[in-house]
């Protein structure tokens, strides 16, 4: 088991909790003082060992570890809200799990889920919740069901669907739901009622490639889910078959891509960027932890830790000079860095709507990092953190892009209209391949039932949140070293 740590840069307390004295009030009992201390009741010993767990890991890694207030730990009775107090005001992204193998399982794209991404909206007009489904992974039980993009849910199990169920569509273990039928009148309910289970899944992102041609242009067309280093062969097919067919510009659709790791970013990179910067080594984004890391991987000289370069040994090196890549709110993480870290050493045309905003990166901590003896952590080995240690730059320097990144070419996604993921009638697509060839593509007359209503949540499963970290690989470092 690695060990604890060494704690090299002491970090002094210089402020003590005062318990706040009121007005005092009769005891029942004037022969007996009041003790203040055995009043306040101490938490049970494993949720202190826990909280000593988070404490320290916290106070050693953490980005802003500096502004971390002195909470006694003692007195903590819930790890998990205890782990919340801790967060800097800044922080929307840290987390803590009490089952850190079904995360990293999600992060690999192992999941038990039914396999759609649904969009979560409410009518203007009623109020009512509804999901709309964005995409549906193939051989799933939300495939095997019939369910493609466009459709609109509007009942689960016969009732309304509401604030405090709608996620239930994404976390339940079987559901039986109802569609809405869109027609001149609003949304009637289809009679026929939906049923699935979920199932563990092992889900490639690489989900379309496609070839889409206009005006005489070949154009390859990748919808790319989630960053997950497990499927870079998957990457390396479509970029192969690209390469195969000839095209002539490539569109990366991150619409719904929440980010994932690191290294897949890096790869995905170096397959498309041009051919110099691949094979000169340039850098991609560089890192910027808590001073104490920093101040250690400078020493080091751990160049690995604090900056993320280009690789030439992809299978496929694409070489363009120019690329788009289709955007929207669920564009976060790694996406983001890949446009941001590519944008110094070619055109990166954003199409879409503004992304996510998330510009840091983080880390899976679990209790054997902390620990001599496996026995010290045994009964809460399953606990993990995911705490913020970094921000990221590109090689100009830009981070901190809390707003995110404001589309070149502005196009709305329309759910409703079920367009498939690809097709030149898809209003990103349409606006990329337009902007590509300079022609007009004409949309197909379609009578259109408008229905005002506003999307406010998203989602796949119950790990949404958590894909939006940009995942950091420690590479070749073990936390005795430090």
């Amino acid at each position: 088991m690695m060990k604890l740590i060494k704690n090299i840069f002491l970090i002094l307390l210089l402020a003590f909790a005062f318990a706040c004295k009121e007005d005092p009030i009769p005891d029942p009992m004037p022969e007996t003082p009041l003790d203040t201390e055995k009043e306040k009741e101490e938490a049970p010993k494993l949720t202190q060992d826990i909280n000593g767990f988070i404490k320290t890991a916290m106070t050693d890694i953490y980005l802003w570890y500096r502004y971390l207030p002195n909470i006694d730990i003692k007195y903590e009775m819930d790890s998990k809200a205890y782990f919340d107090k801790l967060l800097y005001d800044e922080d929307k992204w840290s987390f803590i799990t009490d089952d850190v193998k079904a995360l990293e399982s999600s992060f690999e794209g192992v999941e038990t889920s039914f396999g759609y991404s649904l969009a979560f909206g409410r009518f203007s007009n009623t109020g009512n919740i509804f999901a709309l489904v964005e995409f549906v992974y193939p051989n799933t039980p939300a495939a095997e069901a019939g369910l493609k993009r466009g459709d609109i849910i509007v009942k689960m199990s016969g009732s309304d669907i509401t604030d405090n169920n709608y996620r239930d569509l994404l976390y339940a273990s079987s559901l039986t739901i109802s569609l809405g039928i869109l027609g001149e009148g609003g949304i009637s309910v289809d009679p026929n009622s939906v049923k699935m289970t979920a199932e563990e899944l092992t889900l490639d992102p690489v989900m379309i490639t496609e070839i889409i041609e206009h005006e005489g242009t070949r154009v390859g067309y990748l919808f790319y889910a989630q960053f997950i280093s497990n499927f870079n062969t998957s990457l390396d097919t479509a970029f192969q078959f690209f390469q195969n067919e000839g095209i002539t510009d490539l569109i990366l659709d991150f619409r719904y891509n929440p980010g994932g790791g690191v290294n897949a970013a890096q790869y995905l990179c170096s397959s498309v960027a041009p051919v110099n910067v691949v094979n000169s080594n340039s850098t991609l984004v560089t890192y910027q932890w808590n001073d104490k890391y920093q101040n250690y991987w400078k020493s080091n000289r751990r160049t690995d830790q604090i900056e993320v370069d280009f690789i030439s040994n992809t299978k496929v090196q694409m070489g363009l000079n120019k690329l788009y890549i289709l955007t929207g709110g669920g564009t976060a993480s790694a996406s983001e860095l890949s446009i941001t870290g590519l944008k110094p050493y070619m055109d990166v045309v954003t199409v879409g709507e503004t992304t996510y905003g998330k510009y840091t990166g983080s880390i899976t901590l679990k209790p054997e990092f902390y620990y001599d003896n496996e026995s010290d952590y045994a009964e809460f080995e399953n606990w993990g953190l995911q705490p913020i240690v970094l921000r990221y730059a590109n090689s100009q320097g830009i981070t901190d892009f809390k707003d995110g990144f404001v589309p070149d070419i502005p196009a709305e996604d329309d759910l409703f209209s079920g367009i498939p993921l690809g097709n030149l009638q898809d209003p990103l697509v349409k606006a990329a391949i337009e902007d590509i060839t300079g022609s007009q593509i004409v949309a197909l007359k379609k009578a259109r039932v408008k229905i005002p209503y506003t999307i406010f949540d998203r989602g796949f499963s119950k790990y949404d949140a958590n894909k939006r970290e940009l995942l950091i690989d420690l590479k070749d470092f073990s936390f005795s070293e430090k």
